[in-house]
């Protein structure tokens, strides 16, 4: 390798010259950083916005933490750091505190508040939009806004909340987003740039580690793609088409003849599954550890643990056990004695000290959080995971192993995509221990090795706005801006953006297709006269005839039809172009006309519904607004449309936030929660937030508690009916109906039942419980600013009632 010359050197120097805060930051690194985190970092120091797109563990987060070190070199500058899920917002809590100190750091969810005044302060997306609608004290010197996993903003369900932050946050804030490798970066750059001013976009498609590929067959690890050197690196390896044909075998020709017949009579042979511990041991005998298995099904995680268990597999050392027992120990200290039963402590603790644990939404988020910290230190070797592991935090693997690549979405199983498939297998490979990560899929019988080389070659994932205005949002805007500036401000969204660049492409076809319409304009001209009037009349004529007439039709009707047809056949003979020698070749064209004609008035139509699309759906929202009192019209000049203003119930619905804003706000304008006592609003709340899965259904009146919650859940749900009614006679969605499922056992919990009990009556995992209730909190902590008199101190207590045991526990997770 030549050395650089003069001249090389000195523009190196030069260009290090220009960004010095960058040079210091890098001198403060264990590994120097990629060109692509280089020219990320520039674009901050520099004092402009960024977009960052790049494989899951290409090392994104490297460009937000210099983001940070350049803010915190201010006086006062300050940094808020937005994540998606409260779990990643709590690991870059701890991960900054150790970085800046505790002082520095502040933590804010929807029930956590740590320091929220700190110079750095960690939040979901939701608090942010909340203080930007608010006005907050604390967005006072904010400099910098960090959007981890932005990418989340396709989310169907919490997507929009991103659009709003990205909207209206004050012009002088640097955004740093940093999303996956999304295959329309560029698209939504041009956004950013548009409503954010000053944006680059940085694209990286290369892992910073090498990822070798496998499938497991027959207790074999064959390689996916052709790595011989003589092809092209995405060739599917031959080897792999051989066995996958003759049930995982490499056969002679003329044992390929013999099986071939053999096929004839009775298909492709079958290859046997090879069991999780068997895989565990290979992985282990070919250094492959430690090791993420991704596993779609909570209830497949934890099989696969006990069926580890039960082979008598041990992957740690005496040394590792001690030290895994001891940080277990620490961590769950405050655990009460008589949970640890109740939530399977004992069992996870052996697995734990065997390298070997489970990790899903079901499990008490402390116990999570230990399984994330032991893995990190590599003293827990395999862990069985849903995909949820593989949304941001912070566990890369040696290996990753996939044993199907089909999920259940909540409807259906449905085979993952492209984008789905980088995210898991960006798990494998750690950067500076690993020289390249592994993805194994496990093979079973009718897997496709093209399709799965397919699968692994392709970066196809779209990012696409799922935006749309709710009650909140509307009253928040109109506040602040008026009704007009708000529709020019929903305009500005990712939604309408994409929108209106589809209208540019099929404003361009239309018009493409209106030059053809022309052409055959010409070419059924006739010398003798209209021929477009003619073949009009020749259409309608036969449209009328293919068309018939029920045989239920009247007399009268019977008439009129025959008259039409009379009178469109008499019009036809009489028309100058109906002579014509060349009218069949004239009428040829006019068909051709005609079909082409129809299909771009269905453009154009289709141009009328997306243009200003999100803003109509504002103009619904408003209209139900105004028609439930939250809303009134300014008196103005006759002619002029009057101006909104909020009225008290409007400055209510301001500050009530989640999918049943409305409800909320209409229960409390009609006094329906009046009278009920601390454990029956917990249960309301829980009624109001909860999701049940579909095969749950609706319970009956024994799965409630008893007392005034029935008559106040019987009120409500007569009002979302109403609601709901009203919403789709505007042409909104609508929402699903209340779900009382778990309110009888957050009513026991309210009222001091013991964990097992309401387990047993939520028929939940712990952690499942958990998160529920933090939502439950988050609605209660609401109503206790939002609502009058009792009602809103009737939620303190109910807050201060549930916020006990494994859920107080949990109250950073």
């Amino acid at each position: 390798m030549t050395s650089p010359s003069p001249a090389e050197r000195f523009a190196a120097a030069k260009k290090r010259s220009g960004h010095p805060l960058l040079e210091a930051f890098r001198a403060r690194q264990k590994f120097d950083l990629d060109s692509y985190q280089i020219a990320a970092c520039e674009v901050v120091e520099e004092g402009k916005s960024v977009l960052v797109a790049a494989p899951t563990g290409a090392g994104k987060t490297i460009i937000a933490e210099f983001a940070i070190y350049r803010a915190m070199q201010q006086q006062s500058d300050k940094v808020f750091y937005t994540a998606p899920m409260k779990a990643l917002s709590n690991q870059k809590f701890q991960e900054l505190q150790a970085e800046y100190g505790e002082e520095n750091v502040g933590l804010l969810t929807g029930d956590t508040n740590i320091n929220s005044h700190a110079r750095i302060v960690v939040m979901t997306t939701e608090v942010l939009r909340n203080m930007l609608y608010a006005n907050s004290d604390l967005l006072r010197d904010l400099a910098v806004v960090v959007m981890d996993e932005v990418h989340f903003l396709a989310d169907r369900f919490r997507g929009a909340v991103w659009e709003e932050v990205i909207i209206h946050l004050p012009s002088h804030v640097t955004m740093v987003s940093l999303s996956a490798t999304v295959s329309n970066a560029e698209e939504f750059g041009d956004w950013l740039q548009a409503v954010r001013g000053d944006t680059e976009v940085i694209v990286s498609e290369e892992r910073p580690v090498p990822l070798d590929q496998h499938i497991l067959m027959r207790g074999k690890l064959i390689d996916l793609f052709d790595s011989s050197g003589l092809v092209a690196t995405h060739r599917v390896n031959p080897e792999l088409v051989q066995m996958a044909r003759y049930g995982g075998r490499t056969i002679s020709s003329r044992q390929m003849q013999d099986v071939g017949r053999r096929h004839s009579k009775g298909g492709r042979p079958d290859v046997a599954r090879v069991e999780r511990p068997e895989v565990v041991k290979l992985l282990d005998s070919k250094n492959l550890l430690p090791a993420i298995f991704f596993i779609f099904s909570r209830v497949g995680c934890d099989q696969a643990v006990t069926k580890v268990l039960r082979s008598g597999i041990r992957l740690t050392t005496p040394a590792e056990r001690d030290e895994i027992r001891a940080i277990v120990e620490d961590r769950c200290r405050t655990l009460l004695d008589e949970d640890l039963a109740v939530l399977g402590y004992w069992d996870w603790l052996t697995g734990l000290e065997r390298g070997v644990a489970a990790h899903h939404a079901g499990l008490l988020p402390a116990f999570k959080e230990v399984v994330e910290e032991l893995f990190q230190k590599k003293l827990v070797k395999v862990v069985f995971a849903t995909e949820t592991l593989a949304l941001g935090i912070n566990m890369p693997a040696r290996t990753v192993v996939l044993e199907k690549l089909e999920k259940f979405n909540g409807e259906a199983r449905v085979p993952i995509t492209p984008g789905e498939y980088t995210q898991l297998t960006g798990r494998a490979g750690r950067r500076g221990i690993d020289v390249e990560g592994h993805s194994v899929i496990q093979w079973t019988d009718g897997l496709d090795p093209q399709a799965v080389a397919s699968l692994a070659s392709r970066r196809t994932y779209p990012l696409n706005s799922s935006f749309k205005p709710t009650y909140n949002m509307a009253v928040n805007l109109i506040e602040q801006f008026g009704r007009e500036r708000t529709r020019e401000i929903l305009e500005s969204s990712f939604a309408q953006f994409q929108a209106d660049r589809a209208v540019v492409d099929l404003a361009r076809k239309v018009r493409s297709q209106q030059q053809s319409l022309e052409g055959y304009a010409n070419s059924m001209k006739c010398h003798l006269g209209d021929f477009q009037e003619y073949s009009g009349i020749r259409r309608e004529l036969t449209d009328l005839e293919r068309k018939g007439i029920s045989n239920t039709a009247s007399r009268a009707e019977r008439d009129r039809r025959q008259r039409q047809l009379t009178d469109l056949r008499r019009r036809l003979k009489q028309h100058p172009c109906h002579a014509c020698p060349e009218r069949e070749s004239h009428a040829r064209w006019a068909e051709r006309y005609w079909k082409l004609k129809r299909e771009t008035d269905q453009l154009t139509a289709q141009i009328r519904t997306r243009t200003g699309a999100v803003a109509k759906i504002f103009d619904r929202v408003t209209d139900v607004l105004l028609l439930l009192g939250y809303l009134r019209v300014e008196p103005v000049e006759i002619g002029e449309q009057g101006e909104l203003t909020l009225n008290a119930n409007g400055r209510m619905l301001r500050r009530i936030y989640g999918e049943r804003d409305l409800l909320v706000a209409e229960s409390l304008r009609r006094g329906f929660w009046d009278e009920l006592d601390p454990a029956s609003l917990a249960a309301m709340a829980t009624a109001l937030v909860y999701e049940p899965r579909r095969e749950e259904g609706q319970l009956g009146d024994r799965h409630l508690p008893r007392g005034r919650f029935r008559d106040a859940f019987d009120k409500t749900g007569t009002l979302w009916s109403e609601l709901d009614d009203l919403e789709r006679e505007h042409k909104l969605p609508g929402s699903q109906p209340l779900a009382g499922g778990l309110a009888l056992a957050m009513y026991r919990w309210a009222s001091g039942t013991g964990l097992d009990a309401v387990l047993q009556e939520a028929d939940m995992a712990a952690g499942d419980f958990v998160r529920v209730t933090k939502q439950v909190i988050d609605l209660l902590d609401q109503l206790s600013v939002v609502a009058d008199g009792e009602v809103g101190r009737t939620a303190r207590k109910a807050l201060d009632a549930i916020r006990r045991g494994i859920v107080a526990y949990s109250s950073v997770a």
